[in-house]
C-alpha cells in the first residue's frame, strides 16, 4: 500500500513556548478513492524541531501494516537526517554529531526510527509557506494546536 504523509511542526516562542504538530495522511484505494486522516496536538512548552519530529512519528505510527511511504516535510532537520545520512552517522557515533556534541531530541529520533522500521520511507523536502496545499494545511493544524486550550506536557524539553 502506498501512503503519502504530510507533516509540519510549530512552536511559539521557540524553545520555551507552546507548540504543535499537524499531520495529514493520504491513501488512494484500488478504486481510485482518496482516503485522508488528520492528526494534531499541542504542547505547553516545546521546540519547533520536536514538533517536526512528532508530526512524522504520529503519521508513521498511525499505519497499521507495512507501507511504501512518501513523507513530505518542510523541515530540513527531519529530511536531511535521512537524505544526507546524518542518522546513520549519529547511530554509529552513539548519538554524537560530527562535532562530537550530543544529538538533540534522541528520545524522538529513536521513536521515529522504531515507527519507520516496518515501512519503506522516502523523505521529501518542500519549501514551507510557499503555497504547497498540504504543507499549508499541516501548518494550520500545527499552529491551531499550539494555540489551543488543551496543551500536553512535552517530557523531552
Amino acid at each position: 500500500m502506498e501512503v503519502t504523509i504530510y507533516t509540519d511542526g510549530s512552536a511559539r516562542g521557540n524553545p520555551d513556548g507552546p507548540g504543535g504538530y499537524g499531520t495529514v495522511l493520504h491513501y488512494v484505494d484500488s478504486k481510485g478513492n482518496l482516503h485522508e486522516r488528520e492528526y494534531s496536538a499541542g504542547y505547553k512548552r516545546t521546540t519547533n524541531n520536536r514538533m517536526e519530529l512528532m508530526a512524522a512519528i504520529v503519521g508513521l505510527e498511525a499505519l497499521t501494516k507495512p507501507c511504501k511511504v512518501t513523507l513530505v516535510s518542510d523541515s530540513k532537520y527531519l529530511t536531511d537526517a535521512f537524505n544526507r545520512n546524518w542518522i546513520d552517522n549519529w547511530l554509529r557515533k552513539n548519538w554524537k554529531t560530527a562535532g562530537g556534541s550530543k544529538v538533540k531530541n534522541v528520545d524522538l529520533w529513536t521513536r521515529l526510527l522504531e515507527a519507520k522500521k516496518p515501512h519503506e520511507v522516502t523523505f521529501v523536502w518542500v519549501k514551507g509557506h510557499d503555497g504547497h496545499p498540504e504543507n499549508e494545511r499541516c501548518d494550520r493544524l500545527a499552529t491551531t494546536a499550539a494555540d489551543g486550550q488543551e496543551l500536553l506536557d512535552d517530557e523531552g524539553v
